[in-house]
């Protein structure tokens, strides 16, 4: 399903997925194969990323201020929040190693409105995300790199909690998964 959704600046921007949960269903199961196929399309490629076949992205497994552990394949420590600047800041510290993990890659970068929107799992939410591909994402807002069109001190972000999305001032706090072009 796709939903309208506007800033708070009043002004229709984008179009992006939003996750549909029936009443009955309070919480995703992860389990669940119908689920699962949903994703298919994404590989964990066992090194701290996962290869997104749709779009030709590789996604950082864990969040910023997380860091990948190898021996159990899951995100160790506490995901890390910023405001945009920041995020699009710490972006460029990882790919000079100056902070966070750059997993050998000096290509990362903060996703854009679109690319961010297609890691909703459509049947979940809190998280709206495929837990086992992304383990321990939190259930809340991840910023985007799209400043909002309508309004310089807005850009949108990406909520975890439920799949929706929307545009709030810059100096707000999120969440930052990074993302490279595939090869």
């Amino acid at each position: 399903m796709l939903k309208k959704i506007t800033s708070v600046t009043g002004l229709l921007c984008l179009v992006i997925p939003i996750a549909v949960v029936a009443q009955a269903d309070l919480q995703c199961n992860n389990e669940n194969a119908a689920i699962l196929a949903t994703t298919a399309h994404l590989q964990d490629n066992g090194d701290g990323t996962v290869s997104d076949a749709k779009t030709g992205l590789v996604w950082k497994k864990c969040s910023e201020g997380q860091s990948w552990n190898a021996a159990s394949n899951s995100c160790d420590s506490s995901a890390v929040t910023y405001n945009w600047q920041g995020a699009l800041q710490q972006a460029q510290d990882v790919n000079a190693g100056l902070a966070g993990e750059n997993l050998g890659k000096t290509d990362w970068r903060v996703p854009n409105i679109k690319e961010l929107a297609s890691l909703v799992e459509q049947k979940c939410w809190n998280p709206a995300i495929n837990v086992f591909v992304f383990p321990s994402t939190p259930s809340s807002s991840y910023w985007s790199s799209s400043p909002d069109a309508n309004n310089s001190s807005y850009a949108w972000f990406v909520n975890f909690d439920g799949g929706y999305g929307f545009a709030v001032n810059k100096y707000n706090f999120r969440y930052v998964r990074l993302v490279r072009s595939g090869q």
